[in-house]
């Protein structure tokens, strides 16, 4: 009986086996058939190409500020129609070398360049080259936007095949190489030869023509206006992608030297663009489809903008770069300096630079220590400490002893945030970094509490931020409005729902330390005559200078240091960082009220003892995502080498509250400073080392 059913089985087997390929071949010739009969009827309905050459994309955008004063009118330049037989050759090469390899090859769709890219995909675990081709990307640049949807994607895919059918090789180049957008509002070869160079796009050299190729993958990223360097690097890939496709000899690829290409000087540009390119891009998912001409409404305040500008060139150190970030207390920007000259370079250090913010990240160590159960006048004990190996040091090598929690923050000890974040674990402080807005990768080990983990400037403010609103979440935003010319709001604001990232006597807490940090510890620059809470941060040899704070619900921050990461002799956050900080603040809260902070800790009966679970984090517990999307754990760093105090700030003649949290009394004070007591006999109750007695007793808290 066995031996009579193998045939049967056989047989069974065997007609499925058919059936599967009958049926795949079925439905694959009626997709090709419905597929030509798409591209067929597209293909009579697109326009004619003197039509297709003059239609132009983009459209006028009027950003406006709070005031509704207009900041600046961008809209879309492309210069002069540069035909295919006036291009020059190493342009055409070069675009077609680094987008499309085998663009004179195929029919406007490359199966060799999906399986390519597919194949990269399964080998690399991402997406690291795309598969479409310059056909493509002229049919999305025309008839499409950038979504990433399959039907946008299928429909990309119909009108390039399309294209194919009813024009040229060369006139798709032609079309391509005069709209494809290159960055800085320059549609087309001439307009970007013109805004980089300074000359007609029929005259470009090989490096020249390899730096507008590279553009097209990330014109924001790799602008030589914004980047040089990134511009160059993207270059070099364009010219050795030239020598490998056969376009360019050997000889050619080494003569072309990019680092002598001559940019072209742009005209007068404020510092108000850094806000513009930070909040434009946004549009993109407000508004994907908007082909209207509209005014964009924002939060940024023009007086304040100013104020902010002021203070960073006049407190800068020489040869070294600052910036700042500045909202309103419901997350509006008020004011953003990506660096000391946007002309010279529009590279905004407030939103993309990351940077080590030193002591400044002792904000998260302190938050959570005070979840789990500490107080600010509680006792700890300022002393040399090893843990894991590590042993963190104080500026000057001094040590206080027993001092509260108070003048640990207040005067930014070393020792005692390594303590604290070894008692309540560096998993908990690095899940309340990622709690307030840290969106960077945060390292667990031990010198962690110091701020050897970078950071973005607008992250680090929302933080701040959120310590303000009471422990709620902020989101930093741009936009108010979007509408019309003629008014038609297309786009509002909403906020989010509030969210409580931390128990109120927790917020109530931290914002008792930052307060006594302004009013008697390393912070004491940035005081302006009303209640200001704060933190400095300075990294190892100098390198980097934070202050952030907030007073009368904006919360500002300010770095300075080189980009190149070299010391800047002297630079500490409560020097320059605090001073311009002070500068700004006074006239961005002017016509504000003084608001008395709450510092009065209200805890939960329930709350008597440290919370176990959060006393037993692991590093080992704390994962972050990479920016490619893969699971990470900790990555070990540098420690910080810690903060000194600053000298007193410039201006002696600011008032100085006397009821601002006094740290402790002068014993206490005596040995948090290193002082000997003999320095303070004739200072009176209540001044500050260093300071004249109070002027105004009894203001604000």
């Amino acid at each position: 009986m066995a031996k009579r059913d193998e045939p049967r089985r056989g047989s069974t087997v065997a007609r499925l086996f058919r059936g599967l390929v009958i049926w795949t071949f079925a439905l694959l010739l009626l997709a090709g058939m419905g597929l030509a009969a798409a591209v067929l009827v597209t293909a009579r309905s697109l326009p004619g190409y003197e039509r297709l050459k003059s239609g132009q994309a983009g459209h006028m955008i009027v950003v406006r500020a709070a005031d509704g004063s207009e900041i600046v009118t961008l809209g879309p330049s492309y210069g002069k129609w540069v035909p295919i037989a006036r291009m020059p050759r190493v342009m055409q090469d070069a675009m077609t070398s680094v987008e499309d390899r085998r663009f004179r090859d195929h029919w406007g769709v490359d199966p060799v360049g999906i399986a390519r890219s597919v194949w990269v995909r399964v080998e690399k675990g991402h997406w690291r080259q795309g598969g479409s081709t310059i056909t493509q990307q002229l049919a999305r640049n025309i008839f499409l936007n950038n979504n990433r949807t399959f039907d946008r994607k299928i429909r990309e895919i119909v009108l390039a095949l399309a294209l194919e059918t009813n024009f040229s090789k060369d006139q798709i180049l032609e079309l391509y190489l005069n709209k494809v957008y290159f960055g800085g509002g320059a549609y087309g070869v001439d307009s970007a030869a013109r805004k980089f160079f300074g000359h007609s796009g029929e005259q470009l050299s090989l490096a020249e023509a390899s730096i507008i190729a590279g553009l097209v993958k990330a014109p924001s990223h790799y602008s030589p206006t914004a980047d040089a360097k990134a511009a160059v690097d993207r270059a070099q890939i364009v010219i050795r992608t030239m020598q490998e496709a056969g376009t360019i000899t050997p000889a050619q690829a080494e003569a072309a030297n990019l680092k002598e290409v001559k940019l072209a000087q742009e005209a007068g540009q404020n510092s108000a663009r850094y806000f513009t390119d930070w909040v434009l891009p946004q549009l993109d998912q407000i508004l994907p489809d908007n082909d209207q001409q509209i005014e964009v409404w924002t939060t940024l305040d023009p007086q304040a903008q100013r104020a902010a500008t002021e203070a960073i060139v006049a407190n800068v150190p020489k040869d070294a770069q600052g910036a700042l970030f500045s909202v309103d207390r419901d997350g509006a920007v008020l004011a953003m300096v990506g660096g000391t000259d946007y002309v010279t370079s529009n590279y905004n250090r407030a939103t993309n630079a990351v940077r080590q913010p030193g002591s400044a990240w002792k904000l998260f160590v302190y938050l959570a220590a005070l979840e789990a159960g500490y107080k600010p006048d509680d006792k700890v004990v300022d002393e040399p400490v090893t843990i894991e190996g590590w042993s963190p040091r104080n500026s000057g090598g001094k040590y206080a002893g027993q001092i509260d929690v108070r003048t640990a923050f207040a005067y930014s000890k070393n020792t005692v945030a390594a303590q604290l974040g070894n008692e309540i674990g560096f998993g908990a402080v690095a899940n309340m970094a990622r709690r307030f807005g840290i969106t960077t990768p945060v390292a667990t080990n031990p010198s962690m509490v110091l701020g050897t983990s970078d950071v973005r400037m607008v992250d680090m403010v929302r933080a701040f931020a959120e310590v303000s609103a009471k422990g709620a979440a902020v989101t930093p935003y741009g936009i108010r409005k979007v509408t019309t010319t003629e008014g038609e709001v297309l786009y509002s604001h909403r906020p989010d729902p509030v969210q409580q990232l931390v128990p109120d006597y927790v917020a109530a807490g931290i914002t008792d330390l930052l307060q006594t940090a302004v009013a008697i510890g390393t912070g004491r620059a940035a005081q302006i005559g009303r209640p200001v809470a704060g933190k400095t941060g300075t990294t190892t040899s100098n390198k980097d200078g934070w202050f952030l704070g907030f007073s009368s619900g904006i919360s500002t921050g300010v770095w300075m240091g080189r980009d190149d990461a070299h010391p800047v002799p002297g630079l500490q956050g409560g020097t320059a960082p605090a001073r311009a900080f002070a500068a700004y603040m006074r006239v961005a809260t002017a016509k504000r009220p003084p608001e008395k902070f709450q510092t009065d800790l209200k805890m939960p009966s329930q709350q008597l003892e440290p919370d176990d679970e959060t006393l037993q984090n692991s590093p080992d517990s704390y994962f972050y995502v990479d920016p490619d999307g893969n699971i990470a754990n900790h990555q070990p760093v540098a420690p910080d080498a810690g903060e000194a105090l600053p000298p007193r700030p410039r201006d002696d003649t600011v008032p100085v509250p006397d009821d601002q949290g006094q740290a402790a009394n002068n014993e206490f004070l005596d040995r948090a400073t290193g002082a000997p007591p003999a320095t303070r006999r004739n200072i009176p109750r209540g001044a500050a080392p260093g300071r004249p007695p109070p002027a105004h007793p009894g203001i604000g808290n």
